[in-house]
């Protein structure tokens, strides 16, 4: 398990906020969530992002993803839906170079139209119809 000095994501700067671990990846609760139950899903190797990791990680994030989905599902019915998202080089809005996937709950009535979803990162771009 590779480490980077001052990372935020390395093990020794989050070992006390592991809430949940599968294989090569471990969970932990978003510091400044978008939404209640907003988890990060992070490999245990330092991978700058997503296009850095390895196979193995991408399966078992993947792998994590889904056991989170169940247990904030379980656990909160007011979830009725999920966004899922990657933010790779800082263009794109990545501010710790440690990949992480945000898995983030929404609820009926979270926004006033969520047409568009992860869209939103270009706000013009989010509220979009198909024209029949």
């Amino acid at each position: 398990m590779r480490s980077e000095v001052d990372c935020r994501f390395c093990p020794e700067r989050i070992k006390d906020r592991i809430v949940a671990e599968y294989q090569s990846v471990w969970a932990i609760e978003d510091r400044f969530p978008v939404s209640p139950g907003h988890h990060l899903v992070i490999p245990k190797r330092h991978a700058s992002d997503w296009f850095a990791m390895t196979e193995t990680e991408c399966r078992d994030a993947d792998h994590l993803v889904h056991l989170l989905k169940e247990k904030l599902s379980a656990a909160d019915p007011t979830i009725t839906g999920f966004n899922i998202g990657m933010n790779c080089g800082r263009s794109a809005g990545q501010t710790i170079f440690h990949a992480h996937i945000h898995l983030i709950p929404r609820r009926e009535g979270d926004t006033p139209d969520p047409t568009g979803g992860v869209r939103g990162a270009i706000p013009a771009k989010m509220c979009y119809r198909i024209k029949i």
